[in-house]
Formats: structure tokens, sequence, C-alpha cells
């Protein structure tokens, strides 16, 4: 079912927020995984304020659905779109990845409100989101498990003994999204080890695939809808993302993968985020 007008309006305002939180606890911080960051933010939006049934105010609530970003360099996304959220003030970011701040680079269940899991070790998250779908088909419980790779993380072998046992297990509670940026710390995917044909490596593994523009909200709920009526396997969300989406000197920019912003650059993306959504 296509998204109304006004979800669209929503959804690309907390895009644009999340997008200008990106940049600004960047700046604050003297450095972040800012590039996959800024590729993943729509996913999180889409999850966070049309389909993931949390409560803030209860993080621990037991039938909530929960959320396993993988790629879990991209805290500089997460942290903010959590902290809108309201799952804790938006100011504690300006400490983000400082000394004593609960803020590292890579999130931490134990110290972030919100975070189902921490993450950071690459191929990790899939192999956890495994283990959470399982455990509530076995507690009979409705609550749904979201999983975010990153493409460069799936040189990790645990990426695939995951998705063999997702696959074997039928989890269809279990909806899984590789954020297709084609850059990695090292350079391009293909170029460092080759993915292609990435969709078909997914099939083979029992997965029931849908490729997408991942920056494109109708085209992410089309296939997240699809993913919760499936019920003859799980299904892979293969969203071809920009990494520095938004920020025009950032974007499919292998440098930018990781990197700080001093004040002539921060104005300078933020000038260029308002213009990518007509806020100038």
């Amino acid at each position: 079912m296509a998204l109304t007008k006004e979800e669209l309006t929503l959804l690309a305002d907390k895009a644009y927020q999340a997008r200008r939180d990106v940049v600004d606890i960047t700046g604050w911080s003297g450095g972040a995984h800012i590039g996959g960051g800024l590729s993943v933010v729509d996913m999180l939006i889409i999850l966070y304020y049309k389909y993931m049934k949390v409560d803030p105010k209860n993080p621990g609530w037991e039938d909530r659905d929960r959320l396993i970003l993988s790629k879990g360099h991209a805290g500089v996304a997460y942290a903010p779109v959590l902290a809108r959220k309201g799952y804790f003030d938006f100011e504690l970011l300006k400490g983000f990845n400082k000394f004593k701040s609960p803020f590292g680079m890579h999130l931490d269940g134990n110290k972030v409100r919100g975070v189902d899991a921490s993450t950071g070790s690459l191929g990790h998250g899939l192999p956890i989101a495994v283990g959470m779908a399982l455990g509530a088909r076995l507690q009979k419980k409705s609550w749904m498990t979201y999983c975010i790779l990153g493409d460069g993380e799936c040189n990790e072998g645990s990426v695939w003994e995951a998705a063999m046992a997702a696959a074997h297990f039928k989890l269809t509670n279990l909806v899984t999204f590789v954020d297709r940026n084609k850059l990695m710390i090292d350079g391009a995917t293909e170029e460092i080890m080759n993915l292609e044909p990435f969709a078909d490596k997914w099939k083979a593994f029992g997965f029931i695939v849908r490729e997408i523009d991942g920056h494109d909200f109708n085209a992410l709920a089309d296939a997240i809808e699809y993913a919760h009526a499936e019920k003859s396997g799980p299904v892979l969300i293969l969203a071809n993302t920009a990494k520095g989406k938004g920020v025009e000197f950032m974007e499919n920019q292998v440098k930018w993968h990781y990197g700080g912003l001093d004040s002539e650059l921060l104005e300078s993306a933020r000038n260029s985020l308002n213009k990518a959504y007509g806020r100038v």
C-alpha cells in the first residue's frame, strides 16, 4: 500500500533532520563514520516512524520489535534517530564519542536506551537477529526482528552461516536489509572483495530478494510490507544507496567512509542538505 502524502512529508522531514544531526554530531565529535551513516538514514527513519512497534518510555517492553544495526559504525545516525524518537535527550549527543560519554562510535546496548544489541564487530548482527527471531517463535511472540547490514560486511563468513540458518528455519519474522552503497573503508566493494552477483547469492542461500532504491520511501514501504506478508521464507531487502547521501561533496566518495568536519566543511555540508531537501 502506497504511503500517503502526509506520511511521505513526515518521513522526508525526519530524514532531513536525521541527516542534519549526523553532520552536526560529526562536527561536535571531531570525526565519525559519516558516509555510511548518511546512506542508512532512510531505512532507520521508515522503521522507527512507520513500522516498528516500540515504546521509548519503556525500552525494555517485552513485545517490542527489535532492530539490530549490524553495521554498528553507523551509530552516528542511529543515536540521533533514537534521541529524536524520545529515548533520551538529544543534547547528550554533543558529547558523542568523548571521554566518559555513554555514546561511543559503536553504540553499547548496556549504555544507550533503545539499542537492542551492541554491534560493531562486523558479521555479528545477522547471527544475533536470527537468534532473536528464533526466540520470538519459541515464545510464540508476534514481534518482528529487523537487521541492517553493510554491503562490505558481507565479506564475513558469519553472515552467510546466519543466512543459511534463517532460510533453514524459515524465519519470516526476520526482515534483513543490506545498505548497498558499494563502498567500504578500503575502496569499492567490487574491487576489495567482489560481491556480485549479490542478489543471486542471497537467493541461493534461501532468501527472497527485493532489490530497491534505498532512498525511496515508497519502495522501502512496499518491500517491508511484502516481507511482512511473505510466509514461505525470509526476505532480504537489497537497498541500493549512495554513501554520503544528501551531502554533495561526500556522495559516492570512499574518503568519506570516516571523516571529520571543520567549520567550513560543516557549513558546506549543512548548505548541501538544505539544497537537497529544498530548505534553502
